[in-house]
């Protein structure tokens, strides 16, 4: 069994609008450099693509980073991230 903080957690921020997919695309690069600079664990991003006004930015971070994470960068919601690849 996994023990709870080596869980990876995506955290994830939406954007609607006409401009949303280059908003995401944007924000991940944003994203990219705080991986970087604080040195998290692991350095997953993406960006996905749900229809032409609705497009999400998400980070994966180790669920011991996830607080101190999320307090800086207050991500819209999170989930417990399960792909290994």
């Amino acid at each position: 069994m996994e023990k709870i903080l080596d869980r990876k957690i995506k955290m994830i921020w939406d954007f609607r609008g006409p401009g949303a997919a280059d908003t995401a695309k944007h924000y991940q690069k944003h994203l990219e450099e705080f991986i970087v600079i604080e040195e998290l664990k692991f350095d997953i991003t993406g960006v996905q693509h749900f229809s032409m006004t609705h497009s999400i930015t998400y980070m994966v971070v180790a669920e011991f980073e996830m607080h101190e994470v999320r307090e800086i960068l207050k991500p819209h919601r999170g989930e417990v991230y399960l792909d290994d690849h």
